[in-house]
Order: structure tokens, then C-alpha cells, then sequence
């Protein structure tokens, strides 16, 4: 492996995903479709160039640590407590009935029930990095339906490995003689339980003291270093110290940073990484597709691909509704779970390196990936706009989108401007929440019972964290850096904003206006106007004359172009 190919894998996999995706959006259709057509065409079995899948699958892992460290660290731990009830009993029915349902139609084309039991076990298992990515393009991923659907994973997850355990011991050489199954299993409960622990521990005393050390450093870099340290660093030791997956590891990181005040920050250093090695892990699935497969089995694939699309969103349909959740939420769980991912390509290929299943199972569990995970999009659309027909008809809505509360409102800095319209604000009974990177600053504020966010407002995810999409205001108090690019994005998430922006000189302001500003203070002007009406001061004038002055000075200055 040489750094050449590393650079084009790398490279040409990035490139094959920015066409295809962009392709794939202009057809209106999810630019996950476009990442794994970008892999078939990288991989060994079409013609043209060839990425080295060895290195692609790397970089994924990479991406969905991040993503699942990201996931957690947005996920509130009472709230997953609370879908438990919902979560553990809904995966383990699901995954028997998939798992039984897959084994009697493979049993009808010969195959053994063994064989059929394994692939079934594969298919139950369904992507959380697909999950997640869907959820949060249609605004779930923070609500009940992603609780229960993530929550139901991660009991997924932990059902895997104990898959991953016991397939070695029962059909490995030895076909368990010398190793008791009791053992294994109580070894393993341990490990998990240990983990749990460590990661507590570390989440209530050792992080929030080590990243508030790296925060006085006022360094971003450091910050962004210590996050990734973080969520690799717990990742990895939890498989290599506790036998857990990886993915599993990362998501307790991310739960134990998310219940301290870096959560935020850490959510918005770890986005830019994340999804450019996520899309990675796409690029690597479709590598692995060989369409030949449609070809030699087009049966079996066929009937993996029915109980995954139909089968498995049924049976957790039915399943969550019978645990008394409403349809309203019970439709569109069920349709989240319509794909499979990682975890099953890593049993297959267990199950075949022991002989449990054979090419045609292996090809035929790939072919169900792909086409379900190309798929998974649109069918959770449909199932997310069926759904809210029937939150008619039940007691409990989720709506996707919040409705927008005028009185709420987003201010960015608490700096001496900050500190007066944040006054002022209180006193209309408006509801703000602050945006600052001053660490002791935010906990004042949170001291006196004021909402405040550390984070960054110029990182990816932190608006969303503060609640943009149902806030009626956002006001730069600060002279803030890509103040621009920051109000651009605002808009995107919600175009009915007010935005009132501050700048330091008058040759700012056309472009903050153009950007999507309802409003544009620059100091330079506002200076000018407090001057002339200082020097006016003892002219005869009534207060309407005054203010109409006022607003001429404005308008001369903030209109007038400025010379560089």
C-alpha cells in the first residue's frame, strides 16, 4: 500500500461521489444513490479506473465514527432511557421475525436452515449511518421517531456482536469443544457493562476538565484535535479493551461529551470531517457490488431484497404500534429500518469465511444493500408523508418542521452591544438564546437561568443546535468573521428569519445586505449619526424633525458607495 495509491483512492473516490451525487440531486433522487453508483463505477467490476477498496473501507471507518460520535453527542441520555421500553423489545422481535422469515423462503429453494438463519441474521441488522443521514434530511433525527429508530439500533448493534461471538465458537474448527457458551456470553455482558462504565466516568469528570483546559488555549485547532482524539480514541479502545464494535464506541463518546457544555462546540468541529469521509463509506459499499449478481441469482436476491423492503419495515411497524406508540410515529420507524448496511457485510463475512453461506448468499446480501440503501430515501419520504395523513386521526403529531415563534430570537456575541439588546430583548419577554465562545461567559449567563451556547457560530450545526429553524430573529451583535456566508446559511434553514447583522465599516454592509440582511449596522455610520446629532444638539427642532435627520444622515451614508 504504497501513498500513491492512498492519494488516488482517496481522490478519485471524492471525485467519483461529487459527479454522481451531483447527478443524482439533479434527478431529484438522494445523493446517497449517487455515492454508491460512484463506488460500482470505482470498483473491480466495471471497466476504467480502480480504487483500492482496501483503503476506501479506512477512510470509511473513519466517517462513521465521526458520524455516530455526532449522533450521540445530539442525543439526550433521558430521553434514550425513555424509548428503551420501545427500543430493546422492537429489535429483538424484529430481527427474529426477519431472521425466521428470510430462512423459510430460502428453505424453499433448498437451501439449509442454517444458512438461512445466518443470512436472515445478516439482513435484520440495519445501517445507522444510512438511519441517521435519512432521519436528519427530513428533520427526525431529534425527535421520538429517531430516539426510538437509533435507540432500536444500538440494541441492534449489541445483538451483532454477540453474533460475532458465538458464530466462531459453534461452527469455527474446534465446533466449541473447548469453549462454553455461558462464559463467552457473561465475558461479553461484562465488557459492555464495564464500557458503560468507563465511558460515564469519563464523560462526567475527565472530558468536561480536559476540554476545558484545551478551550483556554483559545485555539480552534487544539479544540478540533482534542474532539477527533475523542471520538477516535474511545472508538478504537472500545473494540481493542472491550470487544465492542467501534461504531458502538463512538456513539457512547458522543453521549458522554454531549452531556457537557462542549457538546455543541465538539458537534460543530467534528461536521466538516464527518461527511467527507461518511461519503466514503458509501463509495466503499458500492465497490463491493458486482451487477453480474443480478444476473446468476436474480431469485435469491430478489427474495432478501423483499424482506428487507417489505418484511423488515412490517414487522417493526407492527411491533412499535403494538407497544402502544401511535402510527403517526410507527410508519415511518418501520421505514427507516427498509435497508441494511454495515454490521451486515461484517457478519457475511464471518458466516462465509466459516462456509456458512455461499457466494451466491454473499452477492445476494450485497445486492440487498445496495438497492435497499438506494432506495431507504424515498421510501422514508413516502412513509414520512403518509404518516402525517394519520397524525390526523391520532393524539401525538411529530412534526417535522417546528413552527417559528416570533418572540424567539438568536444573539450572536455577548460582548458590550451584545449585553444591551440582550437587556432589551428581556424586557419585550422575548425568548433568546446566546451563541459566544467565551466559556465563563456562557455560564454566567446559564448561572442566572439565560440560555447560552459555547460553540462556534461559524461551524456547521451550531445554528441548528440553537434552534434557527424556530426562532423569528437572528442578530449578529458582533462584528463577526464570514458574517456573510453565516447569514447565507440562516436563510437556507429558515427563509423567514429576520436577520439584523452589525459591521465595522460601511463597505461591509452591501454585502451583508445582499447575503440575506433584513437590517445592517455599521459602526462607521452609526458613529456619524451620534456625532451630527450631538453637533445639532442646541438647533430649535421638534422630535419629528429630529428623527427625520436622523434618518437622512443614515441613508446618506449606509446608500453612498465607499472607496477602497
Amino acid at each position: 500500500m504504497d501513498d500513491f495509491s492512498v492519494l488516488i483512492t482517496f481522490a478519485g473516490g471524492l471525485a467519483g461521489a461529487l459527479v454522481f451525487g451531483f447527478l443524482a440531486h439533479r434527478l431529484k433522487l438522494s445523493p446517497i444513490v449517487g455515492y454508491l453508483l460512484a463506488g460500482i463505477a470505482v470498483g473491480p467490476f466495471t471497466p476504467g479506473f480502480v480504487a483500492n477498496h482496501e483503503i476506501a473501507e479506512k477512510f470509511a471507518e473513519i466517517g462513521v465514527i465521526l458520524l455516530l460520535f455526532g449522533v450521540g453527542l445530539r442525543f439526550h441520555l433521558q430521553e434514550m432511557i425513555a424509548v428503551w421500553r420501545v427500543a430493546v423489545p422492537g429489535a429483538l422481535i424484529q430481527s427474529a421475525l426477519s431472521t425466521v422469515g428470510l430462512a423459510l423462503l430460502l428453505h424453499l429453494l433448498g437451501w439449509s436452515w442454517i444458512s438461512g438463519i445466518i443470512l436472515g441474521m445478516a439482513i435484520s441488522v440495519a445501517s445507522t449511518v444510512v438511519m441517521a443521514l435519512v432521519l436528519a434530511e427530513r428533520h427526525d433525527l431529534h425527535a421520538q421517531i429517531g430516539y426510538i429508530a437509533i435507540g432500536w439500533t444500538v440494541v441492534e448493534d449489541i445483538l451483532t456482536v454477540i453474533m460475532l461471538l458465538l458464530l466462531p465458537i459453534l461452527f469455527g474448527p474446534n465446533g466449541g469443544a473447548d469453549q462454553n457458551i455461558g462464559v463467552v456470553l457473561g465475558i461479553a455482558a461484562l465488557k459492555i457493562v464495564g464500557l458503560v462504565a468507563v465511558v460515564v466516568i469519563l464523560g462526567r469528570w475527565v472530558i468536561p476538565w480536559a476540554l476545558e483546559r484545551i478551550e483556554k488555549t483559545r485555539s480552534r485547532e487544539l479544540f478540533t484535535l482534542a474532539v477527533l482524539v475523542l471520538a477516535v480514541g474511545i472508538a478504537v479502545g472500545s473494540a481493542k479493551l472491550f470487544g465492542v464494535s467501534m461504531e458502538l464506541g463512538a456513539f457512547l463518546a458522543g453521549l458522554a461529551v454531549g452531556r457537557s457544555e462542549f457538546a455543541a462546540r465538539a458537534a460543530g468541529d467534528a461536521v466538516p470531517m464527518r461527511d467527507a469521509f461518511a461519503v466514503l463509506f458509501f463509495v466503499s459499499v458500492g465497490m463491493l457490488f458486482d451487477p453480474k449478481s443480478l444476473i446468476e441469482a436474480p431469485l435469491v436476491i430478489g427474495m432478501v431484497l423483499a424482506v428487507v423492503i417489505i418484511g423488515k419495515p412490517l414487522a417493526a411497524l407492527l411491533t412499535v404500534r403494538a407497544l402502544g406508540t401511535p402510527l403517526s410515529t410507527a410508519i415511518p420507524v418501520g421505514a427507516a429500518f427498509s435497508q441494511v448496511g454495515e454490521f451486515s457485510f461484517i457478519l457475511g463475512s464471518v458466516a462465509r469465511s466459516l462456509g456458512l453461506i455461499n457466494d451466491a448468499g454473499w452477492n445476494a446480501l450485497v445486492a440487498a444493500s445496495i438497492i435497499s440503501i438506494a432506495l431507504n430515501p424515498s421510501l422514508y419520504r413516502w412513509a414520512r408523508k403518509f404518516s402525517s395523513r394519520t397524525a390526523k386521526h391520532t393524539p401525538v403529531v411529530a412534526s417535522p418542521r417546528p413552527a417559528i415563534d416570533p418572540h424567539r430570537c438568536i444573539l450572536v456575541g455577548y460582548g458590550p452591544v451584545g449585553k444591551i439588546v440582550h437587556r432589551l430583548l428581556r424586557e419585550r419577554g422575548a425568548e433568546i438564546t446566546v451563541i459566544d465562545l467565551n466559556l465563563e461567559t456562557v455560564r454566567r449567563l446559564r448561572a442566572k437561568g439565560f440560555s447560552a451556547l459555547y460553540a462556534d457560530v461559524l461551524r456547521p450545526g451550531t445554528l441548528d443546535e440553537a434552534g434557527i429553524t424556530r426562532s423569528g430573529s437572528l442578530i449578529l451583535s458582533a462584528d463577526v468573521e464570514d458574517a456573510a456566508e453565516i447569514i447565507r446559511q440562516a436563510r437556507l434553514l429558515n427563509p423567514e428569519l429576520r436577520v439584523l447583522a452589525r459591521c465595522a465599516h460601511l463597505r461591509d454592509a452591501p454585502a451583508l445586505r445582499r447575503a440575506g440582511a433584513t437590517l445592517v449596522a455599521a459602526g462607521e455610520a452609526e458613529v456619524g449619526v451620534a456625532l451630527a446629532e450631538a453637533v445639532t444638539a442646541g438647533d430649535e427642532m421638534d422630535h419629528s424633525a429630529v428623527t427625520e435627520q436622523r434618518e437622512t444622515i443614515r441613508r446618506s451614508l449606509y446608500d453612498t458607495p465607499q472607496i477602497e
